[in-house]
C-alpha cells in the first residue's frame, strides 16, 4: 500500500462502458425505438444515489462504438447490475458491448510538486463530467519500467508531470487496472479545448517516460452530453 493511502475512506470502482447499436435497430418503427430509448434511460435514473453515471456520445468520432457510460460506484455489484438491467430495455437488446474498461480510483504513488498535501483526498476520488469533450485509452506499460528502481520511475514521472501541467485546460483522471482488467490504468482526460490535447499527447511523446510505453490504444474521443436522454438522441433513431 502506498504511504499516503489509508482503510479510511473506500476506493471507487470505475467501469468506461461502451456501447454500439445495431444498424437495424434504427430501421424499426419510431415508436417503439423511442419507448426503448426511454426505458434505458429510466434505468440509469434509477441508479442515481448508487452510482454516478456521465453519458457520452461516440457518433461521428468512431466507427465501432457509439455512446460511453462513465460510471462509478462503491462495488462492482452495483456496475454489473445496472448493466443488466440497461441490456434487459427495449434498446439494449439492440446494443453490444465492444469495449468495457474497468479500474479502481487510488492516490498516484509518483509525488506532483504541483498539488499541495490538502488535495490529496482530491486526487484519490474521481469527479467526472467537468468538461464537454473526454479522451480515454487504457494504458500498459513494459517490463523494464517496473524493474527500475523508484527513484528512476519517479523522475521520469516528474519530467512527465511537469509537461502535463503546462496544459491547464486539461484535467487528467486515471484509475488503476492491475488485477482488475487487461490493461494497467485507465486514463480519462476532460477538456474544452481538444486542440490542446492533441498538442499534449504531442509532446508527451518526448519524455523519457514515454519509452517505455508499450500499449496506450485504443483511443477514445467522446462528446459529453446534457443528460443521458440527449446522448439517445445522437443514435439517429
Amino acid at each position: 500500500m502506498a504511504e499516503n493511502e489509508t482503510d479510511e475512506l473506500p476506493r471507487q470502482f470505475v467501469n468506461y462502458l461502451f456501447l454500439q447499436v445495431d444498424p437495424a435497430w434504427r430501421r424499426l418503427p419510431e415508436e417503439e425505438r423511442r419507448a426503448g430509448k426511454e426505458e434505458f434511460a429510466r434505468v440509469v435514473d434509477d441508479f442515481r444515489g448508487r452510482a454516478i453515471v456521465v453519458p457520452f456520445s461516440l457518433m461521428g468520432t468512431r466507427g465501432d462504438c457509439d455512446l460511453c457510460l462513465w460510471r462509478i460506484a462503491y462495488d462492482v455489484e452495483t456496475l454489473q447490475e445496472m448493466t443488466s438491467r440497461l441490456l434487459a430495455t427495449g434498446l439494449g437488446k439492440w446494443l453490444s458491448r465492444p469495449y468495457s474498461y474497468l479500474g479502481q480510483a487510488k492516490t498516484s504513488v509518483y509525488e506532483d510538486p504541483y498539488i499541495h498535501p490538502s488535495q490529496e483526498e482530491k486526487r484519490s476520488r474521481v469527479r467526472p463530467g467537468e468538461y464537454k469533450y473526454l479522451f480515454i485509452y487504457p494504458f500498459v506499460k513494459t517490463r523494464e519500467w517496473f524493474q527500475m528502481s523508484k527513484e528512476q520511475r519517479g523522475a521520469a514521472m516528474k519530467e512527465h508531470i511537469r509537461v502535463g501541467h503546462e496544459y491547464p485546460s486539461i484535467k487528467l483522471n486515471t484509475i488503476y487496472s492491475f488485477g482488475l482488467d487487461d490493461q494497467e490504468w485507465v486514463v480519462a482526460f476532460e477538456s474544452n479545448r481538444p486542440s490542446d490535447f492533441v498538442d499534449l499527447v504531442m509532446e508527451l511523446r518526448h519524455t523519457e517516460a514515454s519509452r517505455y510505453t508499450l500499449r496506450d490504444t485504443p483511443i477514445f474521443t467522446c462528446v459529453r452530453g446534457e443528460n443521458v436522454r440527449a446522448v439517445l438522441d445522437t443514435l439517429g433513431g
